[in-house]
């Protein structure tokens, strides 16, 4: 029942930007933590980035702080991914997931509700 509509991937050079957006419908809680998660080609899935819709509390993998940015807009149950400075190791399908919290966003290996996902590819 949960749907996402997720955009914002594509093909930058290194030191680029992206923004990714995710808008989530059909869940059941009144506060949520939404966020992203990444797997690249022959690497483990990697939690990157939760924002709480409660109090806008974040948290950040270490491999993408200080480089990307995560708010949200709570009246459109959204969440939008400012990615700057990007590296050829950020290269993955990206993928959305909202859960009770942050922490099962961050921490859990079992996430219920993720989105289909979007490509970031960069490269020069």
């Amino acid at each position: 029942q949960v749907q996402f509509v997720e955009s914002g991937g594509g093909s930058v050079r290194p030191g680029g930007s992206l923004r990714l957006s995710c808008a989530v419908s059909g869940f059941t809680w009144d506060y949520y933590g939404i966020g992203w998660f990444r797997q690249a080609p022959g690497k483990e899935r990697e939690a990157i980035t939760c924002i709480s819709s409660s109090d806008g509390s974040t948290d950040y993998a270490d491999s993408v702080k200080g480089r990307f940015t995560i708010s949200r807009d709570n009246a459109k149950n959204t969440a939008y991914l400012q990615m700057n400075s990007l590296k050829p190791e950020d290269t993955a399908v990206y993928y959305c997931a909202i859960e009770q919290n942050c922490e099962v966003v961050m921490y859990s290996e079992y996430l219920e509700f993720w989105s289909q996902g979007t490509l970031v590819t960069v490269s020069s």
